[in-house]
């Protein structure tokens, strides 16, 4: 599980990269502004939770069914958050945005959320 977590958090860290340059500058020709800042969102959280599958990776040892269900919930949550965002914000620049995504993004944002609470949850149960 270490090394899923730290392969999965260096692929979403190299793309992120690569996204946010394609999107400061590729997508900054075709996309409007509203469009460009929901991509950059996108680019951001992916970031963000490639960092902290990286982080948990190398600080823990991911054996317990609590640390596997948030490392889940990282990978999955920033998969459907990020990657939705980039389909709708893509295919809207094209005139056809694909609706089929809109409630993708949302259940990607509440796995994230359930990893953030899984991880708090795994710091304090040792105090209660």
């Amino acid at each position: 599980m270490v090394l899923v977590a730290q392969a999965i958090g260096a692929l979403y860290g190299m793309l992120a990269v690569i996204f946010g340059a394609f999107g400061a500058h590729k997508l900054k020709k075709t996309l409007s502004k509203d469009q460009l800042k929901s991509f950059e969102t996108g680019v951001k959280y992916q970031f963000y939770h490639a960092l902290v599958l990286l982080m948990l990776g190398f600080n823990l040892n991911l054996t317990t069914s609590l640390e596997k269900y948030m490392i889940y919930s990282f990978i999955l949550g920033t998969f459907l958050f990020s990657f939705s965002i980039y389909g709708l914000t893509l295919s809207a620049s094209r005139g056809r945005k694909l609706r089929i995504l809109g409630p993708i993004t949302p259940l990607g944002g509440l796995l994230l959320v359930i990893g953030w609470g899984l991880l708090l949850w795994s710091f304090l149960r040792g105090y209660f």
